[in-house]
C-alpha cells in the first residue's frame, strides 16, 4: 500500500531526505518542484535536478547523482512519478533498485512501500498511467507538427504555391481530369512540387 511517512522500513534507521526534480526543457521553471520538495522536508542542498531531459531518457545525470546519494534508511522524494520515470519498466527498475538498497520512495506526500503487494500494484498502476500520459503527449506533438507542416508553419522550404493555388490544385486533381504533368504545367511548378502539394493538402484535410 501507499503508507504514511513512517511505514515500510525499520524506523530506527538513520534517515535523510534526498530530492529529485526534472524538467523536459530548459525553459521550464523548476521553482514549483523545488518548493514542493522543500515543503516535504527536503533541504535545498539535497535536491538533484535534470534540465532539458525527457522522462523517457534514462541517461539523466541528476537522477544518477540522487540515486548515488541515497543510503539505506534514506528516502528518495519526487514531486510526481512522471518526474522520475515515464515508462513502466523504468519505474519498476528504479523502485526495485531502491528496495534492494533499503531506500524508501516517496511520491509527493505518500511513501511507496514495495514490501506490500497492494503497494506494488498501486505503484504499477501509477507507472502505467504516467507512461500512457507520455504517449498521449507524444501523439499530440506529432499530430501538431503534421498540421503545422501542412500549413507551412514550420521552418524549411516554403510552398511555392499560395494556399488558394494549393486548394485549387487539389480540387483539379480530385476531378480526375488532370494528370500530374498537366498540373505541373498549368501551375508552372515541378512534378515533385505537385506531389508535395497533394500530400500537404491531404494531411491538412485529415487534421481539420
Amino acid at each position: 500500500m501507499i503508507v504514511s511517512l513512517g511505514g515500510g522500513f525499520a524506523d530506527n534507521m538513520a534517515s535523510a531526505f534526498i530530492g529529485y526534480a526534472r524538467c523536459s526543457t530548459d525553459k521550464q521553471d523548476l521553482a514549483a518542484q523545488r518548493a514542493a520538495l522543500e515543503a516535504l522536508g527536503v533541504a535545498p542542498d539535497r535536491v538533484y535536478v535534470d534540465h532539458g531531459l525527457s522522462g523517457t531518457s534514462r541517461a539523466r545525470p541528476g537522477l544518477d547523482q540522487a540515486l548515488a546519494a541515497v543510503r539505506a534508511g534514506d528516502t528518495l522524494v519526487v514531486p510526481k512519478l512522471d518526474r522520475l520515470a515515464r515508462s513502466v519498466p523504468d519505474a519498476r527498475a528504479i523502485a526495485d533498485q531502491l528496495l534492494a538498497r533499503g531506500v524508501r520512495l516517496q511520491l509527493g506526500s505518500s511513501v511507496h512501500d514495495p514490501h506490500d503487494p497492494m503497494g506494488r500494484m498501486f505503484f504499477n498502476i501509477l507507472a502505467t498511467f504516467a507512461e500512457f500520459e507520455a504517449d498521449l503527449i507524444r501523439l499530440r506533438t506529432r499530430e501538431g507538427m503534421a498540421l503545422a507542416r501542412a500549413r507551412g508553419r514550420l521552418r524549411g522550404k516554403q510552398p511555392k504555391l499560395s494556399d488558394r493555388q494549393q486548394k485549387e490544385l487539389r480540387r483539379m486533381h480530385d476531378t480526375g481530369d488532370y494528370s500530374i504533368s498537366d498540373l505541373a504545367e498549368l501551375f508552372s511548378v515541378s512534378r515533385p512540387t505537385v506531389y508535395r502539394t497533394l500530400k500537404r493538402q491531404s494531411l491538412l484535410s485529415r487534421a481539420t
